[in-house]
Parts: C-alpha cells; sequence; structure tokens
C-alpha cells in the first residue's frame, strides 16, 4: 500500500510515498490508533471520506498528549472523568490538529527540508490545489535520499550530549509529561548508567493499538492505564552507534533498523543521543554547502 514513484524527480514527489494510509474525521480514536498500529506508522492524515480532502492529522505525539502529556488530556480527565474506555471512543477529530503544514505535489526537496528543520515536523502531507491528499513526504524520506552522499562528519558533532532520561520503573505519566513539556519523540530509559532502552511515541501508540492496555484494566480508570511501569513499554532491540562513527554509517543503520534514534554508546556508557532530525540538518547543510 505504500507505493514509491522514482519518476519527477527534483520535487517532493520523487521520494514521497502516494497511497497514504488516512482515515476519516468519524473514525473513533481508538480506530485511529490501531491504525497507526497497524500501518507501523507515526501520522495518520484525516480526511473527508467523501472528497478525500485533508481535515487534519494525528500523530504519535498527539496520542501522547492525549494519554496525559498535555491539553488533550482535557478528553479524558474533564470531559469523561478519567474514563479512559469512553474517551478513546471518541471521534478522532477531538485530537486531530487541525491546522497542518503541507505542501503542492511540484514543491521541491529543498522546500520540504525547510519545513522539517524550521518546524521540527517529521512528516509532511501533499494536497493539490483543491486540498486533495495526494501524498506525505517524511524526515526518513529525506534522510533516504541524503545519505547515499558520503559524510566524514562524525555522530559527536550532531548528537545531543546533555540528555533527559527516566528509570526503567517509571510511569508512563511522568514518561508522556516529559515527553509533551519536551516536545520529544523518545527519551532514553537508564539505570546506573547503563542503556535499558529508549522509550518513544510510537511505542506508546503501540502499547494501546495492540490492545496489551487492555488486558490488565480492571476499573477502566486512566490512572490504571498510565501506572504501568514503562520497562514494560520499551521494544527489547537496543541498536547503538559509536561518537567517532560517520553520521553516514548512523543514518544507513537507522534506516536498516527502522529506528528514529540511536543512543551513542562510548566506553560502554551513554554519551548522547543522535536522531533522524539531527542527521537530515546536518546532512543537508553539508551538502547546500558543498
Amino acid at each position: 500500500m505504500h507505493t514509491r514513484h522514482d519518476n519527477d524527480l527534483g520535487t517532493v514527489l520523487s521520494i514521497a510515498t502516494r497511497q497514504v494510509i488516512s482515515a476519516p474525521q468519524t473514525m473513533r480514536i481508538i480506530g485511529a490508533i490501531e491504525t497507526l498500529t497497524e500501518w507501523g506508522v507515526r501520522r495518520l492524515p484525516i480526511v473527508d471520506p467523501g472528497t478525500h480532502r485533508l481535515k487534519g492529522i494525528l500523530t504519535a505525539r498527539d496520542v501522547v498528549d492525549f494519554l496525559g502529556g498535555g491539553e488533550k488530556f482535557n478528553l479524558i480527565n474533564i470531559k469523561h472523568d478519567g474514563n479512559f474506555l469512553a474517551a478513546i471512543n471518541e471521534s478522532v477529530s477531538k485530537i486531530m490538529k487541525p491546522d497542518v503544514r503541507t505542501l503542492p505535489p511540484h514543491a521541491n526537496l529543498s522546500e520540504a527540508i525547510q519545513i522539517i528543520l524550521q518546524d521540527r515536523i517529521g512528516g509532511i502531507p501533499i494536497v493539490d490545489e483543491e486540498g486533495v491528499l495526494t501524498g506525505i513526504v517524511t524526515e526518513r524520506d529525506v534522510l533516504k535520499l541524503l545519505c547515499r552522499a558520503y559524510s566524514t562528519l562524525k555522530v559527536s558533532d550532531v548528537m545531543t550530549s546533555s540528555l533527559l532520561v527516566q528509570e526503567p520503573d517509571c510511569p508512563l505519566s511522568m514518561v508522556t509529561k516529559v515527553m509533551t513539556s519536551h516536545q520529544f519523540r523518545r527519551l532514553p530509559i537508564v539505570k546506573n548508567d547503563v542503556v535499558f532502552g529508549i522509550i518513544t511515541a510510537t511505542d506508546i501508540v503501540r502499547y494501546i493499538g495492540s490492545g496489551k492496555v487492555f488486558e490488565s484494566l480492571v476499573t477502566g480508570h486512566v490512572a490504571e492505564v498510565m501506572a504501568k511501569p514503562v520497562r514494560d513499554l520499551v521494544n527489547g532491540n537496543l541498536y547503538t552507534i559509536e561518537p567517532d562513527q560517520t553520521i553516514t554509517e548512523a543514518a544507513r543503520r537507522m534506516l536498516e533498523k527502522g529506528v528514529g534514534a540511536l543512543p551513542v554508546i562510548e566506553n560502554s556508557r551513554l554519551a548522547g543521543l543522535v536522531t533522524e532530525f539531527d542527521l537530515v540538518r546536518a546532512l543537508s547543510t553539508e551538502q547546500q554547502s558543498g
């Protein structure tokens, strides 16, 4: 269902996904989260079912916000008095972003990169002159293109070394608050200076969308959902990189493993974190100046 077209080189359509997974505004929140999980995507354009015009977008970070990180949590906490099961059956239009940054089909790749870097947006829907969804271009799509050229920059040159971390027994409620307040997509989970894993917004979406959240629910109250220790949500596969490796090696490793960030390990300790965003910024800047 994700079909690539290699014509239209130089435009966003040369690297974009044309057949986009989308959902109608009337879909329930739980249905939208299940769709994100089933297709393994981080964002879900919301469209009018008749015209396919773009009406909004739901991202993994919106789901984190909804679960207790930010303003969208009011839907659960205030309207439904903490009743998680009632809230997830509301329409997805209640938590989607209605104002979406988009690009026209004829936009060039440099425009997409500029939006990704300036607005820190991981995916940009492509719409025609009538507002009809025709594709989506993501940070990962851009990274695939940029890493074809070799860079001598080191991971240590672009990584973030001052990190906010959480411990494995930290409750999910704390993680969602930190992620939302700092606009993070992921947090390293560390115990005694050893990296336990990375918790991502996608991991949290998967916890709900896979149905795992319902296995131990008794009351259906959101506090019960959010008391889950984060260790139970972390993906078991931990892929890392060393600070003296090149950013091209880091990019190719991310793409090969299908992850959006790599912990940087030096002398068996966490030295930093390098993300898709870091690599897109560094590679695009280097290639423009070159």
